[in-house]
């Protein structure tokens, strides 16, 4: 198996199209950070407006801590398109370059093939988040700094002391790992239906903006189906930040999303064995 999936891998890395993400995120992650290096000062008066009407803030608040969270608000809306990127065409591409028929005629079940493919694309989307927690938290810290960190959220502002935060970015990142390794199933589940890697890329991002639309929407016959939606858990990251956290809520959607990894990969596995080997 590992050997498979070392293979999968270096077919992974030897096309161009994988670093598109890794490129994409130093990007955004350098931008996000020059702009508030530049003009953060302004950018923290605006959003801290209405609460130095009561308070007086004091402290190194725009410190690295504060400027990931920004980041990962902003990154982890695209990130689901560069997963699908590589996900999406783990096994299309192959179909569509004929090279997949040749791979079915070696002594290896299809079981194996299939669970080599998903591993090595869950490694790659495991490598590209570590790669953005590097830069977004570790090159954060190092640019503005540590302090307490100030949460604000719609009810309340929640701040949280500079001894109780790393492990909250830990957990964080994550749980954004099992988010996306979720729509990384759903994308491999896709590549599976296809035999061009363009489909199962559309699709996979269609599916995320259509749910995540419905989720934030009151539509009463939709409503109860919203618990059960990946969608409407992929940003429960936010739950560390709360204090205290809530650690149901967050087992809750944990659970929800592996449930909806497995049961995508079952049913790729499922459908894959079940392909005739001349289509």
């Amino acid at each position: 198996m590992w050997q498979l999936i070392k293979i999968e891998l270096f077919k992974i890395f030897k096309k161009p199209r994988t670093y598109i993400a890794f490129a994409a995120i130093a990007a955004i992650v350098f931008l996000i950070q020059l702009a508030l290096y530049v003009d953060g000062k302004a950018y923290l008066g605006f959003i801290l407006q209405s609460l130095e009407e009561t308070f007086e803030v004091q402290g190194n608040i725009l410190n690295g801590y504060f400027v990931c969270f920004i980041i990962l608000q902003t990154l982890l809306v695209h990130v689901p398109l560069l997963i699908a990127l590589v996900s999406g065409d783990i096994i299309a591409g192959e179909a569509n370059m004929g090279t997949l028929r040749l791979l079915l005629t070696k002594p290896v079940s299809r079981t194996t093939l299939m669970l080599a493919k998903f591993f090595a694309t869950v490694t790659y989307t495991i490598m590209l988040l570590t790669f953005m927690a590097v830069l977004a938290l570790f090159g954060s810290m190092l640019l503005f700094g540590t302090g307490d960190m100030i949460n604000l959220k719609s009810e309340m502002v929640i701040i949280l002391d500079v001894s109780d935060i790393f492990w909250r970015y830990m957990a964080a990142f994550a749980f954004a790992s099992l988010s996306m390794i979720t729509v990384c199933s759903l994308a491999f589940l896709l590549s599976v239906l296809a035999e061009n890697s363009i489909g199962p890329i559309i699709s996979t991002m269609a599916i995320i903006i259509v749910f995540t639309i419905l989720t934030t929407m009151d539509i009463p016959f939709f409503n109860a189906l919203k618990p059960f939606l990946f969608t409407n858990h992929m940003l429960n990251w936010k739950g560390f930040f709360d204090r205290p956290v809530n650690n149901m809520e967050v087992l809750k959607s944990a659970a929800v999303l592996v449930i909806h990894a497995f049961l995508f990969v079952s049913l790729a596995i499922l459908i894959f064995r079940k392909k005739d080997i001349l289509t």
